[in-house]
This record gives structure tokens, sequence and C-alpha cells, in this order.
């Protein structure tokens, strides 16, 4: 009988909280928005004369949309993909996460964390009320800091 009373509170407690996962729903990175980011970032980057790729990453880090330069560097797909990733992943920009391991060596163990992982600038998550829902990544610009400029302005038009 205690076996029973047991196990019908754990199967109430369980459903009460599945019933409450449902009604609280995360915001998400449309595929509209994703493109619409690519589109901006390829824009804001090739009107001061960088030939760039660009990705856009969901939450979990898979490709949701990409866009390349005709002349961006065939280096410049990967990096970009790399660096939407670990803007994802880490909830921060890439840019910080490079400074952060140079400033502190014992951190160095991020960079080897993932495969899919660049500590490069570049990289930005993309935050929808407050919540990460993907991450940008931009290779190609002659600096990582150019390439992060033009994913926060892809960022900023986008999602205003």
């Amino acid at each position: 009988m205690k076996k029973s009373i047991i196990a019908l509170a754990f199967i109430a407690t369980g459903l009460a909280i599945g019933a409450q996962a449902k009604t609280t729903a995360l915001p998400t990175l449309t595929d509209r928005a994703a493109i619409e980011l690519v589109n901006q970032g390829l824009q804001f980057c090739r009107k001061d004369g960088y030939n760039v790729s660009v990705a856009v990453v969901d939450r979990t880090g898979s490709l949701k949309a990409f866009g390349r330069s005709e002349l961006a560097g065939p280096h410049t797909v990967d990096s970009a993909q790399k660096k939407a990733f670990t803007a994802a992943s880490m909830g921060q920009p890439t840019a910080n996460l490079a400074k952060l391991v140079t400033d502190k060596p014992f951190l160095q163990g991020l960079k080897d964390m993932d495969a899919r992982m660049l500590l490069l600038g570049g990289g930005m998550p993309i935050k929808v009320d407050g919540q990460i829902v993907g991450g940008i990544g931009i290779g190609g610009a002659p600096g990582g800091h150019l390439d992060q400029a033009c994913a926060e302005q892809a960022i900023k038009i986008t999602l205003k």
C-alpha cells in the first residue's frame, strides 16, 4: 500500500511539473530572423569592403542560416560557424572569451572543450527577451573586432 501511495505521489508530481513546463515557452529564433541576420551581416561588412561568411545557429548550436560573399576566403565558412556556435554555447561574445583565456592562462582548456568552438572575435550571442536563442558568427574581415562590429549591427537592425 505504501509503495502505491509513493508511486502515485511521484506520478502526480511529474504531471504537475510537466504541466507547468508546457505553459512556459522559451523564445525562439525564427527562420526569417536568422536569414535576415545573415543578410544584414553580409550587408554591413560589404559596405566596409569586407568579404565575409556569416553563420547563424540556434540555441543548440545547430546551423539555421548561412551566407558567404563571393570573394570570401574558404576558411571563413568554418570560422563563421564556429564563432556562432561558441557565442551561443557560452552565452557571450567570442572576443570576451579570447581575452579571458589570454588574461587567465589556466583557462586555456576552454579552447579545446569542443571541436566546434573558436575563441576569436566575431561571434555574438543572440538574445530575445533576455534569453539566448542562438548565435551569429562572422569571419573574413581583417580583424575579429571588425567581424564583431558587423555582427552587432546585424543584431541591432534585425532584432530592434
